[in-house]
């Protein structure tokens, strides 16, 4: 039964996800409304700055698009699947790399050992952090895989993700990892969507003009 509902949840996402995914703020006024409806007369609930990442859930309709507290108008909004794509070149369990001129991600993922690490788990009524960071991928299970490095080559730069800002992160899935290259802005964006079942999360990476500018973390359910 248990093995049913992973399977039925996996696809429900695999569905959400094809119109669910990350976008960028673009605004000529350098921020944007959030409403508390799909209405232009709703209330403003709050605002987004211009190139802030936001998580789009399922949209109202072609119009409005939903983000975690609230509605923003999709004309402000530019998908970060519309970037251009960088294809991956290898890919199964243990990695994932893709390449497109002078560009070339390199993401290494291996087994987690829990036993060795076990101790800097903790479990606290806010939920369960790992090196005092919330853990990702995990409901209620052990973590399995996790990354060992995540660097990109843009040029004849090397950029390396910070340790820091992928241990908390469990349950890689490497299929459901890519690549996208914002040329006009030299903005490279990786994203994946990762776990197993019930834990599943949705990452998303920023490097700009050769410097790591962060990452969004987002339930994307």
């Amino acid at each position: 039964m248990k093995t049913k509902k992973i399977f039925l949840l996996t696809a429900a996402l695999s569905v959400q996800l094809s119109f669910a995914q990350f976008a960028k703020i673009v605004d000529k006024d350098g921020y944007v409304n959030i409403r508390e409806n799909a209405d232009a007369n709703s209330t403003i609930v709050g605002k987004i700055n211009s190139d802030e990442i936001v998580y789009i859930f399922d949209p109202n309709d072609k119009n409005w698009a939903n983000v975690s507290n609230g509605y923003v108008h999709n004309s402000r909004l530019k998908y970060i699947e519309s970037y251009q794509k960088v294809p991956s070149i290898a890919r199964d369990a243990s990695k994932a790399v893709f390449k497109s001129g002078n560009i070339k991600v390199n993401i290494v993922s291996g087994k987690f050992n829990f036993k060795e690490n076990e101790k800097d788990f903790t479990s606290t009524l806010q939920g369960d952090f790992y090196k005092d960071q919330q853990v990702w991928g995990l409901d209620g299970t052990i973590p399995k895989t996790h990354y060992v490095s995540i660097t990109a080559q843009i040029g004849d730069k090397t950029i390396q993700i910070p340790a820091k800002e992928i241990e908390n992160l469990f349950q890689v899935n490497n299929k459901s990892t890519n690549c996208y290259y914002d040329r006009i802005n030299d903005t490279l964006y990786i994203s994946m969507l990762n776990s197993d079942g019930a834990g599943a999360y949705v990452a998303l990476f920023t490097i700009e003009k050769g410097e790591y500018k962060g990452r969004t973390l987002e339930i994307p359910f």
